[in-house]
């Protein structure tokens, strides 16, 4: 399994498919499958048959997974769609890194 480029609470910039231009938050990054969750992106109905004591039936909308090579990682500084390289700080600290502008993704 690989580190995914982007973790929950990140926002993310939707690169194809019907959703493309979109930003939203991660929701969850499901690492084994390769796909993401993000806040109001791709939304599904999902047909519930209503369980006797928890919850009534219905259409339920909710998001579905993207694949997580179609998203990208919005840049704070630069607020622009970026691929992330690593760096190793000088306390010993790996910190994701913004390509265009060289500013320090991770906070902390």
């Amino acid at each position: 399994m690989r580190e995914a480029h982007v973790r929950r609470g990140d926002t993310v910039a939707v690169m194809a498919g019907r959703e493309r231009g979109k930003r939203g938050k991660v929701l969850r990054v499901l690492r084994d499958r390769g796909r993401v969750l993000v806040e109001k992106i791709n939304m599904v109905k999902k047909h519930q048959r209503p369980t006797q004591k928890l919850r009534q039936g219905g259409i339920i909308e909710r998001e579905g997974a993207l694949a997580l090579a179609n998203v990208l990682l919005v840049c704070a500084r630069c607020d622009k769609p970026t691929r992330t390289g690593s760096k190793i700080l000088g306390d010993g600290r790996k910190v994701r890194v913004c390509r265009r502008c060289g500013e320090a993704v991770d906070k902390g």
